[in-house]
């Protein structure tokens, strides 16, 4: 069944970042095979840094549904890292800023999805907004893809006038103000339904999940697409 078209016009389309413009797989692979090398420059380096990089992933499920604080979000989740870690937050944001930040950057462009730049240049041609917000920051992300001249607005959980990760709808409701829209006239792309699709609804705008998680759950609060040409295509369909 097509999805329903929506009720007001999609001036704005807002993308996550990870796992949503690029094949999150390949790059994890990628970085595997790095980190397989470790062992090379010292057994125990290795260990130190995966352990860093896994307490990481793991805190920051954790402070998803932390209540909100004074304390930014991002060095409340870096805390945490620490914690689970069991060593010093600098050393772990030493170890993150290396892996997580800098070293994907060089193989961004070999694991982009298939026909997204063809989607941001559709998107751009018929005068729609384009933004970005992720948990982490996505400027030099953007940057690397060569993607960052179709932004308007970019944002991140940890950005002062957000401080709230996913699915908390802060972020959402940010773009929203920048760009002075009501949030049904904003598109959500995403491919986690669990923080995508939740934090985006919550907001009061419409999502889309892409790829095979989409596809694999029972849809309620988004569209599911498997890839940016069906999305295209829909955005066409519902501009009619």
């Amino acid at each position: 069944m097509s999805p329903t078209k929506p009720s007001s016009p999609i001036r704005a389309v807002l993308f996550d970042v990870d796992g949503t413009l690029y094949h999150a797989r390949p790059m994890r692979l990628r970085m595997a095979a790095a980190l397989l090398l470790l062992p090379l420059r010292g057994p125990f380096r290795a260990l130190r840094v995966m352990k860093r990089l896994r307490s990481y992933r793991h805190a920051l499920e954790e402070v998803r549904d932390w209540p909100s604080s004074d304390v930014n979000v991002a060095t409340s989740h870096l805390n945490r890292a620490a914690e689970l870690a069991g060593e010093d937050p600098e050393q772990v944001l030493a170890t993150v800023q290396d892996w997580f930040m800098q070293r994907p950057l060089p193989h961004l462009k070999g694991c982009l999805r298939a026909g997204m730049v063809d989607l941001l240049e559709q998107l751009r041609d018929d005068h729609c907004q384009i933004g970005f917000f992720s948990d982490y920051p996505v400027e030099a992300k953007l940057d690397a893809m060569g993607i960052r001249e179709f932004a308007s607005v970019c944002l991140s959980a940890g950005d002062p006038a957000v401080n709230a990760f996913k699915p908390r709808p802060r972020g959402f409701a940010r773009a929203c103000e920048l760009w002075n829209l009501p949030p049904e006239e904003v598109l959500y792309v995403g491919d986690r339904p669990e923080v995508d699709a939740a934090g985006s609804t919550a907001a009061g705008m419409r999502c889309v999940i892409i790829g095979s998680r989409g596809r694999s759950e029972s849809p309620e609060s988004f569209d599911p697409v498997a890839d940016f040409a069906e999305l295209g295509a829909l955005l066409k369909q519902w501009s009619l």
